[in-house]
Formats: C-alpha cells, sequence, structure tokens
C-alpha cells in the first residue's frame, strides 16, 4: 500500500512500494540447463552423421538449425549469447559440410547454406529482442501510470481525510488560546495553532497538486493580468514589513482561472517574504505578450537568493530551500508549475545567492494556449 514517509524532518514525502512489472524474459522458462545440454547432444549427433553419412547430410543438416530454432524460441538468450550461439554453429557445420566438400561428397555450392541460414536466424532474434523490449517498455510504462494515478489518487484522499480534523483541532485550539491566562500557555497553544495552520495548507495544496492532473482542474475565464497583479500588491501589504514596490504593470488580457492563479502567485510572493527581511524589497511586475504570445508576471525580490544547486529542484514537490526564515510546506513552488502547466504556461526563476530572486510565471496573453514553448524573459535585475 502506499505510505508517507519522512525522508527529511517535518516534511512528509509521498512513496509507493517499488512493483516489479510482469515482463516475458528468459527469467520465465524452465530453470537449469538440461534443455541446452540434450540440444548441444542433439547437435553433436547431427555433426556426425554429416560427416559419416554425406548423401544424407541435408536431414542433420537441417536438423541442428531448426532445433537452435525451436530452442531460441523457449529460452531467449541474450544477444551475445545468441551471436556467439550462431557463430559456433555456423563454423560447425560449415566444417562438416566442407569435410564433405573436400572428400568430393558435395559441390562447394553447399556451404552457400551456411551463412544464409545463419543471416535469417540472426534476422528473426534481431526480431523477437526488437519485438522483447518494446513489449517491456509498454510494460514499464503503463506499470509507472498506474503507479502515478495510485499517488494521485492517494493525495487526493489523504487530503480530503486530513481536512475535516485538522479544521476541528485548529478550531478547538484557538478556543483554547483565547481562555488561557498564563503567559507560558498562551506562547505553547500558539505553537500548535501555527503548525495546525501549516498543517492545513499542506493538506490544501496537496490535493490541488494532485487535481491538477485533471482536466477540469481549471475554469478559465477572460482576466486582466495587470488587474490581478495589483490586487496581489494590497493584498499582501499589511501582511510583512518589506519593502512592497509595484513595477510595471501591462495591460495584459488573458483566459485563465482567477482563484487557482491568484493561488500560484500568492505562493510566490509567499516564497519571496519567506526569504527576504524587513529591509528588503518585494517587486511585483506584468509585462505584455511577448513575440511568442506569453505575458509575464514577474515576482522579484532582494532577499538571500537560491543556491545554484538548488535552482534544477526549486520546483519539485516537498523541495524547501534552508534560510533563515520560517519553513514552507515544500509544496507552494510545486503548486504555481502545475497551474502554469494548466494554463499552457510555464514559471522560471532566476536567481543569485544573496541579491534575491526572480520568479516569471508565463501564461498564454489573449483567448487561449500558445503553441510555442514559452522561454524565460532575459529582462536585467
Amino acid at each position: 500500500m502506499v505510505r508517507v514517509t519522512d525522508s527529511r524532518p517535518d516534511e512528509p514525502v509521498v512513496t509507493a512500494p517499488a512493483v516489479t512489472p510482469v515482463i516475458a524474459s528468459s527469467a520465465d522458462t524452465p530453470a537449469g540447463y538440461e534443455p541446452e545440454l540434450t540440444w548441444l547432444v542433439l547437435v553433436l549427433l547431427c555433426l556426425i552423421a554429416i560427416v559419416a553419412f554425406p548423401a544424407w547430410q541435408i536431414i542433420p543438416f537441417d536438423a541442428i538449425w531448426m532445433s537452435l530454432a525451436v530452442l531460441y524460441g523457449f529460452r531467449l538468450w541474450p544477444r551475445h549469447h545468441t551471436l556467439a550461439l550462431v557463430a559456433v554453429i555456423a563454423v560447425s557445420t560449415a566444417a562438416a559440410v566442407g569435410d564433405d566438400v573436400v572428400r568430393h561428397f558435395r559441390a562447394s555450392e553447399s556451404l552457400d547454406q551456411v551463412p544464409l541460414l545463419a543471416a535469417i536466424f540472426v534476422a528473426m532474434a534481431w526480431h523477437s529482442h526488437r519485438r522483447l523490449a518494446a513489449r517491456e517498455r509498454a510494460d514499464i510504462a503503463a506499470e509507472a501510470d498506474r503507479i502515478l494515478a495510485v499517488q494521485r489518487q492517494f493525495l487526493q484522499d489523504a487530503s480530503h481525510q486530513l481536512r475535516t480534523p485538522i479544521t476541528i483541532a485548529l478550531g478547538h485550539a484557538e478556543l483554547l488560546a483565547g481562555a488561557l491566562a498564563e503567559r507560558q500557555q498562551q506562547r505553547d497553544i500558539h505553537v500548535v495553532v501555527g503548525e495546525l495552520e501549516r498543517l492545513k495548507c499542506l493538506s490544501e495544496r496537496l490535493l490541488l497538486v494532485a487535481a491538477s492532473e485533471n482536466a477540469e482542474f481549471l475554469a478559465p475565464e477572460p482576466v486582466e493580468l495587470g488587474l490581478i497583479a495589483a490586487e496581489l500588491l494590497r493584498r499582501w501589504r499589511p501582511t510583512a514589513l518589506r519593502d512592497w514596490q509595484r513595477g510595471r504593470l501591462d495591460q495584459a488580457p488573458a483566459l485563465a482561472d482567477r482563484e487557482r492563479l491568484n493561488l500560484a502567485l500568492d505562493a510566490l510572493v509567499e516564497n519571496a517574504v519567506r526569504h527576504t527581511g524587513m529591509d528588503d524589497r518585494i517587486t511585483v511586475s506584468v509585462l505584455g505578450a511577448d513575440q511568442h504570445g506569453f505575458a509575464r508576471i514577474v515576482v522579484q525580490d532582494s532577499g538571500e537568493g537560491i543556491a545554484e544547486a538548488d535552482l534544477p529542484h526549486i520546483f519539485d514537490r516537498f523541495k524547501t530551500i534552508t534560510g533563515g526564515g520560517p519553513r514552507g510546506t515544500g509544496l507552494g513552488l510545486a503548486l504555481v508549475r502545475a497551474i502554469a502547466h494548466g494554463h499552457g504556461g510555464e514559471v522560471y526563476v532566476r536567481s543569485i545567492l544573496g541579491r534575491g530572486s526572480r520568479f516569471e510565471l508565463l501564461l498564454p496573453a489573449g483567448s487561449g494556449p500558445s503553441s510555442t514553448t514559452p522561454s524565460p524573459g532575459q529582462e536585467a535585475w
């Protein structure tokens, strides 16, 4: 069954047990080498018959190659073993037939059958291995899809099941916070409330990330990205003492899910707040459609920045960057990417350690998704 384990303190990681796909291979054949040993005895007897009975050599000669094909069909040896065996059989049969040719029992044209049969067998073996590899790839892909579907269903079920008890516990904790008189008790209960809020945020984001794979995840409508960015600044300014800056706000109409887009932008601003101090600057900008038809919502800060080694994994689920700010859920930026991809867009980050970060959320401008792959902007910091 799927389970949740801890790969880092306080950060759950959804894992699933390794599942070995059922793939036809040589491992499915009977154990031991009895068929090969029996076949080698048959080959030896046939080679002796070719030399001893030249007039009837076609029967043991064909028996060797036919039995090789039958045995290969049951055993499916590895490619290099198969080629080596074909080479040995070709040399052995050529030597036996050549002996008859030398003794003038057969014409030299009889030797032409050896490379012909060897080539036919090699072609058959190559085609068998190719089909087996294609089936293995299909089985692995199907198993991977199944595991992903199980994980998505688990995330949805777990998030739904967690939401109610967390809400109930949070409500009681807030009631206790108002009733307690002692300062130490108040501090303790506020820690509990804070952790429950964090757990509630985690469960909600888990549910959204899991739901992002569904086609009905978004309910797009015409929106003006500049107005959404301005509203974003109004909502966040009172929440944190930062140098909030309203950057360039172009007119950028788009077809987007307003609620999901606000969640993505909140996650970007939350990330900027977490990695900045009171004297740092956070700027929100909107850049109109570029030559590829993508508008950009930019959240830029002058905070601690991101190490270069962390940048390739910054949008991975449960990936958190160590720093002086409060702990995150590890799902905020993963949620941003899921929402961007759902809109047919992308999200990029550029960062310099100690100088801040610049996140760009790219969305198709106008009435719908573009067929062009979005690329990060080249604006200066």
